[in-house]
């Protein structure tokens, strides 16, 4: 059980100014006007996105085996294709993982996206986290992807050689916001309180607006306050020199910051006392929360251990492939024309029948309404295989040559398209720190290894607190 302490009161003014580490995505596919909006709606002086997730490494690996040259988050070059000069106009330094499986190749894509505007950002990237060519030396068996989770001493390295963008692999969560914080304050690793207390801010951050009202379960207390949970802000970490922080959100924007919210992200993926990282192992039973004033919550008091020797490596492979296809039958005799269409197709799979092949016939609102759509009933095609040929566009294909010899009526909903992933396998697995190439690229192409932790500790359990008495 995590004890985490909730006072209200006004905290101390800090020594130093802090660090604004802001939050614009918690996956790929989040919001895409975060960007912009973190940007224009409040000062920030580093804003940092997460895009990866099991699912995500699988689908990127998945879209390297078609292309080498892929395996990054391309919606994040789409964002600064439209933010990249209010980026070096603020003078905002940018961190991200969204390289993914190619993190050179999306450093080599934002810079000719910069030629293209004119503009002259220094870019660096981290390395070395991708393990997939070592897979059999390290005993990891056969994955897809395999990917090392790196820390935050890469990043800084980045940072303090002047970057004004650092894209990285697989790192941390939290490190997106450690890396610039030990960057500024000038954090050593045997800084381990301070890391610790950036630890729990980042990842606090990391999972954007669950940190300010999404999905949060206590949500009827906050719209009883009149809060507007419909677009929540995203998150902002005020990151001190001892690595305490301030969560809060930019003003006038939507969602909540409350001990509630923070606690429920503090809480949130994670499996005892100790947190471990490549840098720190944060005691979350020491994390103080303290209500500053509306939207404000201080974290503070946290301790710092050694982090264990080993890193987690995140293992993923694909269990099959599937697409579909829906046929809409209009008017009567929907049955009739269901089961054509189903014999049809059977018939033009058989050769190359996938490994499970379903027909789901949703019947009409009303056969004989008085609009299309009421009277349309849908036969819906999926088909699953572990080989993404037999279900790629082919498959879609085969409906569509039935077009001029089949049911009256006849139409399909969309053109034939590739087989997506039906399912990820992800697993992890512990690889000596040493064993893990972890590389700061320069902006200046220089390459700077990262070495591990100097001092490490086994992760222990830590006693639950007793129960108060009756």
């Amino acid at each position: 059980m995590i004890g985490v302490t909730l006072v209200s009161m006004t905290a101390a003014a800090t020594p130093a100014p802090p660090l604004l580490v802001a939050n614009a995505s918690g996956f790929y596919g989040d919001r895409f006007a975060a960007v912009h909006e973190m940007l224009t709606e409040g000062r920030v002086d580093v804003l940092t996105g997460d895009y990866l997730a099991e699912l995500t490494m699988a689908i990127l690996g998945r879209d390297q085996l078609g292309d080498p040259g892929r395996g990054y988050a391309r919606t994040f070059l789409s964002q600064m294709r439209e933010t990249l000069a209010l980026v070096m106009e603020r003078g905002t330094r940018v961190v991200t993982n969204a390289g993914g499986l190619n993190p050179r190749g999306l450093a080599d894509r934002l810079t000719e996206l910069a030629d293209g505007l004119g503009l002259e950002p220094r870019i660096a990237c981290v390395t070395g986290d991708d393990l997939i060519d070592r897979a059999e030396e390290l005993d990891l068996g056969t994955p897809l992807t395999a990917n090392a989770y790196l820390g935050a001493f890469g990043i800084a390295a980045c940072l303090e050689a002047g970057a004004d963008i650092v894209v990285t692999g697989r790192v941390t969560d939290a490190s997106l916001a450690v890396g610039p914080a030990a960057a500024h304050f000038g954090w050593t690793p045997g800084d381990l309180d301070a890391l610790a207390g950036a630890t729990v801010a980042g990842h606090v951050i990391e999972c954007g607006t669950q940190a300010t009202g999404g999905n949060y379960a206590l949500a009827a207390e906050l719209l009883r306050e009149g809060r507007d949970l419909d677009r929540p802000g995203f998150p902002l970490a005020e990151i001190h020199a001892d690595g305490s922080a301030v969560i809060t959100k930019h003003p006038g924007t939507g969602g909540a910051v409350t001990t509630g919210t923070v606690t429920a992200q503090l809480v949130y993926e994670v499996a005892g006392a100790r947190y471990p990282g490549p840098d720190v192992t944060a005691r979350l039973d020491t994390v103080r929360l303290t209500r500053q004033g509306p939207d404000r919550v201080l974290l503070s008091g946290t301790r710092g251990e050694e982090p264990p020797p080993d890193l987690k490596v995140g293992l993923t492979s694909l269990t099959g492939f599937r697409n579909e296809v829906e046929f809409l039958v209009t008017g009567l005799d929907a049955g009739a024309k269901a089961a054509q269409a189903e014999r049809q197709m059977r018939a033009a799979l058989a050769d190359r029948a996938p490994d499970d092949l379903r027909f789901t016939l949703v019947p009409a609102q009303d056969p004989h309404g008085d609009t299309q759509d009421a009277a349309t009933a849908r036969l819906r095609v999926v088909a699953r295989d572990h080989d993404p040929a037999v279900v790629g566009r082919s498959f879609g294909a085969a409906a569509v040559e039935l077009a001029l010899g089949s049911y009256a009526g006849f139409h399909l909903t969309a053109p034939p398209r590739e087989a997506r992933p039906d399912g990820v396998a992800a697993t992890h697995a512990l690889v000596p720190a040493s064993e893990v190439a972890h590389t700061a690229i320069l902006p200046d192409g220089a390459r700077m290894p990262v070495a591990p932790a100097p001092r490490t500790r086994a992760v222990t359990g830590v006693a639950e607190p007793p129960l108060p008495e009756p």
